[in-house]
């Protein structure tokens, strides 16, 4: 008798504790954390970065009303009832690129130490905590590693030591945290539409000696991208790197959430089989151009008003954005193109036709191979 499967088996995304990419402050008092943090945030505004921290008021509000204020320029002021769990903080920090913790009150997956005298009890305490340290700063030229941190971690006197005041350099080291951790770009290409208007499947259309399909993964593995094919599940397709539809019936929308069901943890560059005159130059700006912090990057005609959506590189953050508007009943990732903070890349509008008629199929097979 086969063993009872409670859950569905799906590939986990690849978080630290309370978010995507996180770390921890750990070993001085709550001032000098949030002012560092402060510091650091102000050196590396071009990247989406929370603080998560612990209340230090003696009276707690109960607040029988959330309320969300916004001001016109973006900015919000929030105050809500929420418990603080792994899996409603994995979704508030989903669109972030770094989160740091006070680490005085939360546990982070990465640590930074920092050495305060006065603290020694206080980062005895936390000791156990201490077991992904990315590097030490110290307080002051008085500050000392205290003996049980070296019986803890013989190798602690080795790792990268900064002074507080040093914050440059501790904004390049955590510069480069978030980098190790920017998401791969995989290719996704669209083969999966039923080609009503066309009468014949548009991936098998042959513009350049064999058909769009295969020009297609080879555009994207020429700029070195893993690739897979997305079809629906009663396609016949003899390729082992392909994805077949989980969300049905949602066309592209569809596509593209199955690619992040399947993997959740990579950038998904989205590509339609019927966009014969998109090309290496078109595929090279776009990855060029790739911007990880935002939503997505998206290629635009100049002269057209909305950017294409199957032409994009679809970041892990957008995962939850797609969800959240189809549990809206929404299902155009056009929609979410529009309504997000994106990267957009204009283009000669001469690249972006599609390809959807017999006629259409003709004419462009005439200019291509003219």
């Amino acid at each position: 008798m086969s063993k009872h499967q409670k859950h569905a088996k799906f590939k986990l995304k690849d978080n630290d504790n309370f978010a995507p990419n996180e770390i921890s402050l750990v070993g001085t008092n709550c001032s000098n954390i949030s002012n560092l943090v402060t510091k650091v945030s102000e050196k590396l505004e071009n990247y989406k970065l929370a603080y998560f921290d612990a209340s230090h008021s003696k009276d707690v509000q109960d607040l029988k009303l959330d309320t969300f204020t916004f001001h016109h320029k973006g900015t919000a002021q929030i105050s809500i009832n929420s418990e603080v769990n792994k899996f409603n903080q994995r979704i508030q920090f989903s669109q972030y690129d770094y989160v740091f913790i006070n680490g005085n009150h939360y546990e982070g997956a990465k640590q930074i130490l920092i050495l305060d005298n006065e603290k020694e009890a206080s980062v005895l305490k936390r000791l156990e905590q201490l077991n992904n340290i990315q590097f030490v700063i110290k307080l002051n030229e008085e500050s000392n590693y205290f003996n049980f941190l070296e019986e803890h971690n013989p190798q602690i006197k080795n790792l990268q030591c900064y002074y507080i005041s040093e914050v440059d350099k501790i904004s390049k080291h955590i510069d480069s945290l978030i980098q190790e951790k920017i998401a791969l770009v995989q290719g996704l290409v669209l083969a999966g539409g039923k080609s009503t208007r066309m009468g014949t499947d548009k991936g098998t259309l042959d513009f350049f000696g064999k058909n769009q399909r295969d020009v297609t993964i080879d555009l994207l593995e020429n700029n070195n991208l893993k690739t897979y094919l997305s079809v629906r599940e009663e396609q016949e397709v003899s390729i082992e790197n392909k994805i077949t539809d989980k969300f049905l019936g949602l066309g592209p929308f569809g596509a593209i959430c199955s690619a992040f069901l399947f993997n959740p943890d990579v950038a998904w560059l989205v590509i339609a089989t019927d966009l014969p005159f998109v090309n290496n130059e078109v595929i090279k700006k776009l990855l060029k151009h790739r911007n990880p912090s935002k939503v997505a990057t998206t290629i635009k005609g100049i002269g057209k008003q909305f950017s294409e959506p199957l032409i994009t590189i679809w970041e892990p953050k957008s995962y939850k954005i797609l969800l959240n508007y189809l549990a809206q009943g929404y299902s155009c990732p056009r929609k979410i193109l529009i309504n997000s903070d994106v990267e957009i890349v204009e283009i000669d509008d001469s690249f972006i036709r599609n390809i959807n008629t017999p006629e259409e199929f003709k004419k462009a097979h005439k200019e291509i191979n003219g």
